[in-house]
């Protein structure tokens, strides 16, 4: 069926939308999407960090590793129990601020939120064994307990990434006469959109993790801590952003020809081109105004590469979609710019790392590397949430593609600005007690980590 003649269903079946509280559930909920993702990266990378540095102490014997691993996995758990608030606090908004969208789809999506609690629930357990059973576990079946954190951890996200690909490019259900029918939640979980969502998030998760735990040791290396334990604590996790980072790219190029095939309307909206034409060139930087880019710097034809791997590829504009249907666009393109310059510097930086260890087996020695390396933690945040912007405001109108309008998703109910401020408190207050956390735990020494009781356990 037609996805227009389905919009037209649906906007029939729930009547006269509204947009009093539009603005308000769109604060809310992009405030509470911009404290969790970043969770969710260590919660996708994270793990295999721990477990790779435990397994390093487990091959080498060396009680250094131990201590960084043992004093990670500490961090893994604050990480872990703050996002259990906050993505809680996400899954009621769902209900809350998108009544309307939940109400109609639920049974569509409802499969992978289910099979991303019992994830969770996993994840909850072995990570509790895992940080409370040093010393007290043997060394094998601690590292193997280390296992289903890592598997849960991908998986977890892997559901939850799977309703957003469905809602890019919805699929597994019928609209007749405005009700949502022939539902099959399989399909609509394993949609065409799930492959390249879930990879590109996952290398993101990798990154951004990677660069903000190597950016912590890069600043203590500049203040003059070159000792064994820091070298590694650097090493190690920029070693895994450096492997992921160039692969990204990669990723990005797969994105950009799926989204030129299933959301024309969104590539269009990266670079503002208002009609369809070969040859689309690609302006960076600039405003977007009267249809057109302004002030901007013009690569010919580099669009039309992007979408096609065709210099003389055909693009299509804003212009196959009414104005009413097209997303903002200079939060589209400016978001999705920010993202990709970002991503560019982030390979500069694993570039030089990468080259000084092939040549040398040693980091960079120039101070303006770790510097660049400071700096690529937020960054990398910020990219991040660049590309998330880029994702979710460039579907708009749209909270299900073509099928349902945002605004026919909003709740009626008042107290959204309470809810809104009353969850900033909440975040702010969280955001002051991890620090406080990490500053305590960065406070003991590492040798610390070693003391406990001996090993009673056996193989």
């Amino acid at each position: 069926m037609d996805v227009l003649l389905l919009a037209a269903q649906v906007d029939s079946a729930l009547g006269e939308s509204t947009q009093e509280h539009l603005l308000a559930a769109r604060h809310t909920q992009a405030m509470s999407f911009i404290f969790h993702i970043p969770l969710v990266c260590f919660g996708i990378a994270f793990p295999a960090m721990v477990l790779f540095t435990e397994g390093l102490w487990l091959r080498t014997g060396d009680p250094l590793y131990k201590a960084l691993a043992k004093r990670w996995s500490k961090v893994m758990l604050i990480f872990f129990a703050v996002g259990v608030v906050s993505g809680t606090i996400l899954s009621f908004e769902f209900g809350l601020l998108w009544p309307n969208f939940t109400a109609t789809f639920g049974e569509v999506f409802g499969l992978g939120f289910t099979l991303e609690g019992f994830s969770f629930f996993i994840e909850a357990i072995f990570i509790a064994i895992y940080v409370y059973g040093w010393d007290r576990l043997s060394p094998r079946r601690h590292f193997l307990c280390g296992i289903p954190i890592v598997i849960t951890g991908l998986l977890g996200s892997l559901f939850v990434i799977s309703v957003n690909a469905w809602m890019n490019n919805p699929t597994g259900f019928d609209v007749v006469g405005g009700e949502v029918t022939n539902v099959d939640p399989w399909a609509a979980l394993f949609n065409s959109q799930l492959a390249f969502e879930l990879t590109h998030m996952y290398f993101a998760g990798y990154i951004v993790a990677g660069f903000l735990i190597a950016a912590v040791y890069a600043r203590a290396w500049l203040r003059g801590d070159r000792s064994r334990y820091n070298r590694a604590a650097l090493i190690i996790p920029l070693t895994f952003a450096a492997l992921v980072t160039p692969a990204q790219l990669i990723v990005g190029d797969w994105a950009a020809r799926t989204v030129t095939k299933d959301q024309p309307v969104k590539l269009a909206a990266f670079e503002g081109l208002q009609k369809t034409e070969r040859g689309a060139p690609f302006h960076i930087g600039g405003i977007y105004e009267d249809g057109e880019v302004k002030y901007g710097i013009e690569i010919p034809k580099l669009l039309s590469v992007l979408a096609d791997h065709d210099p003389n590829g055909k693009v299509e504009g804003l212009d196959i979609v009414p104005e009413r249907d097209q997303p903002p666009i200079n939060v589209t393109r400016l978001s999705f710019q920010a993202m990709v310059f970002i991503g560019t510097g982030l390979v500069l930086i694993t570039a030089a790392f990468l080259f000084a260890w092939y040549r040398h087996r040693r980091l960079p020695r120039s101070k303006w590397f770790f510097r660049a390396l400071i700096a690529a933690g937020p960054l990398s945040v910020v990219a991040l949430l660049s590309g998330w912007i880029t994702t979710e405001v460039g579907r708009q109108p749209w909270v299900v593609y073509e099928v349902m309008r945002t605004e026919q998703a909003v709740t009626d109910a008042g107290g959204l600005q309470v809810v809104f401020w009353g969850l900033l408190a909440l975040y702010l207050s969280l955001i002051g007690a991890v620090i406080w956390l990490l500053r305590r735990l960065a406070r003991s020494s590492p040798e610390q980590e070693l003391e406990g009781p001996p090993v009673e356990a056996t193989s």
